[in-house]
């Protein structure tokens, strides 16, 4: 069987590595800000119904946490007043 494949070749702009040119600080800050506002376009952003959504569930499951850490702190506290007393007595 012959091989008659050819090598992969590239040639987009994101692959190749610029060399030996070093930019200067306003055009890292000017390169930056380019790429920043074209990422920004590729985000899809949440419709305001799954806020409110994501927003309820979350203070949901923050205070049933805040209900659990409670509850396990006042147990503590009963079980060291006891065995304070019981030593004690």
């Amino acid at each position: 069987m012959a091989n008659n494949e050819k090598p992969v070749t590239t040639t987009t702009n994101a692959v190749k590595k610029e060399t030996g040119k070093k930019l200067s600080f306003g055009e890292r800050i000017t390169k930056w800000w380019r790429e920043m506002k074209s990422e920004l376009k590729k985000v899809v952003w949440p419709t305001r119904k799954q806020v409110i959504n994501n927003t309820g569930v979350s203070l949901v499951v923050m205070f049933s946490s805040a209900i659990v850490i409670w509850a396990f702190d006042e147990i503590a506290q009963l079980v060291v007043r006891a065995v304070i007393t019981l030593a004690a007595g």
